[in-house]
């Protein structure tokens, strides 16, 4: 008689299942976090959107649908800020690009204590964006600031009010100074990459230095310049805890809005959603800067077949 073991079927994985088993064990920690930290509240999000939760009374959230949508064209102040974004986005991602690509350039050919100028400059990259703000306040302070004394100390009676009159210009320059450093590395990087025979030839050719930088170096570059650009753009419109902590509370207090120049469109969401406990339009003007973001993310990435330059096999 047969043993009930030689009667009873066995179950075996293969080794592709077993492989299949082991990957998805070994990426359950990150699977796990991002479903719940990330897919979960990206959904309640777009939930929120419609909407008229006020961040209080859970039992008593009506749907009101593409109220809150609608209402944007018609918000004078919402529209302004967004208009604002775009102001500030074409004064920072062109000078930040360009003063990266130059400094990063420059030091591609100097040898000597390159990684000292390379640290220096990338230092304000890794300080703390309050640190940052608060002490740019002190340099900048119209009464006791530094450069305000200095200014008056070579011509008597000048201020300079660069954290009301010239807000703008003064917060491009402290995030262009920021963000120097992450652009400085990746363009390094990117140029060392170039092999220096190419130089060579067209220097045999007779090419000058700007012309190698112009037909050779450049065009060589842009796939890195498209990624440094996206980035940049996509940064700026995001842009947030800097303009509200250069504010005259410093971010203390939600009531004291930053100056007019530079109260941009997330300002302007966070204010409504914390302030004024609209959540849904909260949410729904920040769902309205996503799309435009991606709207801006893909005709780039159609313009790049025109400019961008890549290796044909």
């Amino acid at each position: 008689m047969a043993s009930l073991s030689a009667i009873k079927p066995r179950w075996r994985l293969t080794r592709r299942s077993r492989r299949a088993l082991n990957f998805y064990a070994f990426i359950s920690p990150w699977l796990i976090g991002f479903i719940l930290l990330t897919l979960v509240p990206v959904a309640v999000g777009v939930w929120l959107s419609f909407t008229n939760y006020d961040g209080l009374n859970v039992n008593n959230i009506k749907w009101v649908g593409t109220a809150w949508y609608q209402r944007f064209p018609r918000d004078r102040q919402a529209v302004e800020s967004l208009k604002l974004v775009f102001i500030w986005t074409a004064l920072n991602t062109p000078t930040w690009l360009v003063l990266s690509f130059v400094l990063a350039f420059i030091m591609s050919k100097v040898t000597r204590f390159r990684g000292f100028f390379r640290t220096m400059w990338y230092l304000p990259s890794v300080i703390p964006v309050v640190a940052v703000a608060w002490t740019w306040r002190t340099l900048l302070n119209d009464n006791y600031g530094l450069i305000n004394q200095a200014v008056n100390t070579i011509r008597s009676g000048t201020v300079i009010h660069f954290l009301t009159e010239e807000a703008l210009i003064s917060l491009t320059m402290i995030s262009v100074w920021m963000g120097l450093g992450n652009g400085i590395v990746i363009f390094l990087a990117g140029l060392q990459d170039i092999s220096p025979e190419l130089e060579d030839a067209a220097a045999i050719d007779g090419a000058g230095r700007l012309s190698s930088l112009r037909y050779i170096i450049i065009p060589m570059m842009t796939p890195i310049i498209f990624f440094q650009l996206v980035q940049s753009i996509v940064f700026a419109m995001q842009m947030f805890a800097l303009p509200l902590l250069l504010s005259p509370s410093g971010g203390a207090g939600l009531s004291t809005a930053p100056q007019k120049d530079v109260f941009l469109y997330m300002i302007y969401a966070f204010q409504q959603i914390f302030q004024r406990q609209r959540f849904g339009y909260g949410v729904a003007l920040i769902w309205i800067l996503f799309a435009i973001i991606i709207v801006i993310t893909i005709v780039l990435f159609w313009s790049r077949r025109y400019w961008v330059w890549t290796e044909k096999k």
